[in-house]
């Protein structure tokens, strides 16, 4: 099992996804001998999950049943265990488009985290690229190197425990892209430059607070970078939905329209929502926005090493 290649089937040491729904799924690492607790019963893995394919729908003890998944970056932000505040699938998407990543490409990264966004940027620089990524604390940069080892993606990436602000990438002029998310991304924009190539290499830099992009973007001019850009991604998700409503009482003209020529015994006229003016009411779909949106996450500031 990897996350950049796909396996056909479910073997003793992957990880797999447990769907229950759309709203409710987890991973778990599967091993000869386990059991796993859901709602709708349990799992033995030697029996139920081993050996048979992902995507296999698989009836718990109880009687219900889930479906079994393959592992993927976007399906691994959703469900990976939290160690920080991470990146979703909204903002990962336009890093990677617009830092211009294509496998092959070298890439630094500083921090680590969850690993929420550098398991997407393995899946997109494999099978030849490589990423560089810089973890602070101790314990969180052995945890993304258990991870990556257990995801079959440890050849794709380096993880380095230190200060990037103090002690930069550990690479010099080969790095294709640099993305930052630290809270004082301006002290490492000089060790960005050096990690980039010497021409046309893109950085990136998350943050949350418009004075910490002001100071960032300073820093960029400072150091000779170009097409400095700052964008801010909002999700608007909608619920469509069966909404019924009453139809208007239009007078005469709706009189007239209904006795010239509408024949109610005509099947073609049965699917209409004129089926329904005997109960005076009429139904459609109608796509709604969810009352709560998740509203800002942070501010993405690239530019160009000229």
């Amino acid at each position: 099992m990897s996350f950049v290649e796909y396996g056909d089937t479910i073997k003793d040491g992957d990880t797999a996804i447990v769907f229950l729904g759309h709203e409710s799924m987890f991973p778990v690492k599967v091993q000869h001998g386990t059991v796993t607790q859901t709602k709708y019963g349990v799992i033995r893995h030697s029996t139920d999950l081993i050996g048979k394919k992902y995507g296999s729908k698989v009836t718990c003890s109880k009687g219900g049943w889930v479906f079994i998944l393959h592992p993927t970056p976007e399906l691994w932000t959703m469900n990976l265990p939290h160690r920080t505040q991470i990146l979703y699938s909204t903002d990962i998407s336009i890093i990677t488009m617009m830092l211009e990543l294509k496998p092959g490409s070298i890439v630094c990264e500083s921090g680590t985290g969850s690993g929420s966004l550098s398991h997407a940027l393995i899946r997109t620089v494999a099978p030849t690229g490589h990423l560089y990524t810089v973890e602070f604390h101790q314990q969180r940069a052995q945890k993304a190197r258990e991870e990556f080892r257990e995801h079959g993606v440890e050849h794709l990436v380096t993880v380095t425990n230190q200060d990037v602000c103090k002690n930069g990438f550990g690479v010099s002029n080969i790095a294709d892209a640099v993305f930052l998310d630290i809270p004082s991304p301006w002290e490492a924009i000089g060790h960005a430059k050096s990690a980039l190539k010497a021409e046309g290499g893109r950085i990136c830099s998350f943050s949350p607070c418009i004075e910490q992009v002001q100071r960032t973007c300073l820093a960029m001019e400072e150091y000779g970078f170009t097409e400095i850009n700052t964008l801010e991604i909002l999700l608007r998700v909608y619920n469509v939905r069966t909404i019924s409503l009453q139809i208007p009482d239009l007078g005469k003209a709706a009189e007239d329209n209904s006795s010239s020529g509408f024949d109610s015994s005509n099947p073609s006229h049965q699917a209409s929502p004129c089926a329904n003016l005997q109960q005076g009411t009429v139904q459609f779909k109608s796509g709604v926005p969810l009352r709560e949106v998740v509203g800002h996450t942070g501010y993405l500031t690239f530019a160009t090493k000229s």
